[in-house]
């Protein structure tokens, strides 16, 4: 009975987050042929590549602190002081090394040669006053103001990118701008909604929770940098050895698997804040094994999904002929990311039990591999090097924690199920390389009915409580 309430609050949370962001992203994604079409491959690698600084310098200059103030309001959320506390050290800090950065960044910009250089400024900013926003109303346990915060963002992401690129023509800097003033719009609607002025107070800045929260967030720079370099390296790579077009041509194939990665954060974000909770519960082996088993089964079976009607769509969703080639390096990017939702899956112990030096041990290792992989084959086998590196490193990386967090828990893997899995994917990938439209549809409607069958019961849960929390809404 207790596991049923748990995965019964687990879907509902997971349902206002997926309410606040499923749209948005949809639409955000079915915006790529637009994209594609209007924008050179020199345009759209330009804007990844900064976008890839952008989520380098977050963690070297804010240390991850959006981390720990989630993770540390969690067990502060019927103290009104501690809350001020940690809200009130965390601003200031943040708002203490935003200036800092502006005023070096302003010393060195001069001696850089890009047009969009001002960007990689303001961005970093203002993306992170709307990450730690975000991540207060999250540690406060209202999921409803981070949906709408959420709903903010990317709506406003969407609808300014085709003022700025479809009406202004813009190009690459119409999107970076709307990013920017997206995440303004999200950080504005937070501070004012949850009030958060009231929390903060310069008196209740505290040294001693300054050095907590730093001693949780610090080790998971390492770890966030190794992230960087599984998930981005792989364009400043390319970008120096191919050309920034062959990047714009990888990040529009990445853009598949990034959809799926959007789906299963929704589910992630909720899911690390159930994992903090219930760790210590007697049943916590039956509990996260269970949870991990139907989440890997669903999403492992989505990723296979769009791998399998990609030979049908993929001309409608990528337009522009420059891109055709990111045909070849979807499967291998969407085969990685089933084990990048196995790596967050086993991650979520570590936070749970803030052991964040495990996190950044484990990621580092995939990182070395990965540039290793990449380095020495781009210049062999082009683009796909870059692929096949990530795919590698995130294998590895969920083959070593899922040994690793056995320590601590004990996980048993649904083995039937995973050969299960590892059959279609041969199957499919081979089918979509052969690019024989009778058999690729075949293969499609025997997997749609597969998914839909083995998954029933918790994609019924996930969808009643969605429609569940929009009669409530109508009803407010």
């Amino acid at each position: 009975m207790k596991t049923d309430n748990r995965k019964k609050q687990l879907a509902k949370n997971t349902a206002i987050v997926a309410l606040g962001q499923i749209c948005t992203k949809f639409i955000s994604f079915f915006l790529l042929p637009l994209y594609t079409a209007l924008l050179s491959t020199e345009e759209y690698g330009i804007v990844d590549l900064l976008n890839t600084y952008i989520s380098l310098l977050i963690p070297l200059i804010f240390l991850q602190m959006d981390q720990a103030i989630f993770r540390f309001l969690i067990e502060a959320r019927n103290k009104e002081n501690e809350k001020s506390e940690i809200i009130s050290t965390t601003i200031i800090t943040i708002f203490t090394e935003s200036v800092i950065y502006l005023l070096v960044y302003l010393l060195i910009g001069k001696y850089i040669n890009n047009e969009y250089k001002y960007f990689l400024a303001t961005n970093v900013v203002i993306n992170t006053f709307a990450n730690i926003f975000l991540q207060i109303s999250r540690g406060l346990g209202d999921n409803t103001t981070y949906s709408v915060g959420s709903l903010i963002s990317g709506a406003g992401a969407v609808t300014l990118n085709v003022l700025f690129i479809v009406v202004l023509k813009m190009g690459a800097r119409g999107m970076l701008l709307a990013t920017l003033l997206a995440n303004l719009l999200c950080a504005t609607f937070i501070f004012f909604r949850k009030k958060i002025y009231k929390y903060i107070r310069i008196s209740k800045f505290s040294k001693v929770r300054l050095k907590e929260l730093w001693k949780y967030s610090i080790p998971l720079v390492p770890n966030q940098l190794s992230w960087w370099i599984v998930s981005a390296s792989d364009r400043i790579i390319i970008s120096k050895f191919i050309n920034i077009a062959a990047n714009g041509v990888y990040s529009a194939a990445n853009k598949f698997s990034s959809l799926i990665i959007t789906f299963f954060n929704i589910f992630n974000i909720t899911w690390a804040e159930s994992a903090s909770m219930y760790f210590k519960d007697k049943d916590n082996s039956e509990y996260f094994s269970n949870i991990m088993n139907e989440t890997i089964k669903l999403f492992s079976l989505f990723c296979l999904e769009v791998i399998a009607v990609m030979p049908f769509i993929f001309k409608f969703m990528i337009t522009g002929e420059s891109f055709a080639s990111a045909y070849y390096q979807i499967p291998i990017l969407l085969l990685s990311t089933i084990f990048n939702i196995c790596v967050s899956l086993f991650g979520s112990i570590y936070v749970a039990l803030k052991k964040t030096k495990e996190i950044a041990k484990t990621s580092i290792y995939a990182a070395i591999i990965n540039i290793i992989v990449n380095i020495v084959f781009i210049n062999q086998i082009g683009l796909y090097a870059a692929s096949i590196s990530t795919l590698i490193a995130y294998f590895a990386m969920a083959v070593y924690r899922y040994m690793d967090v056995q320590k601590y828990i004990k996980i048993k893997l649904d083995i039937k199920s995973t050969f299960i899995n590892v059959f279609i994917a041969i199957v499919v990938t081979f089918l979509y390389y052969l690019r024989n439209n009778i058999l690729s549809l075949l293969c499609l409607i025997i997997l749609t009915i597969y998914t839909i069958y083995t998954n029933k019961r918790m994609i019924s849960n996930i969808i009643n409580n969605i429609l569940n929390r929009v009669k409530r809404l109508r009803h407010n």
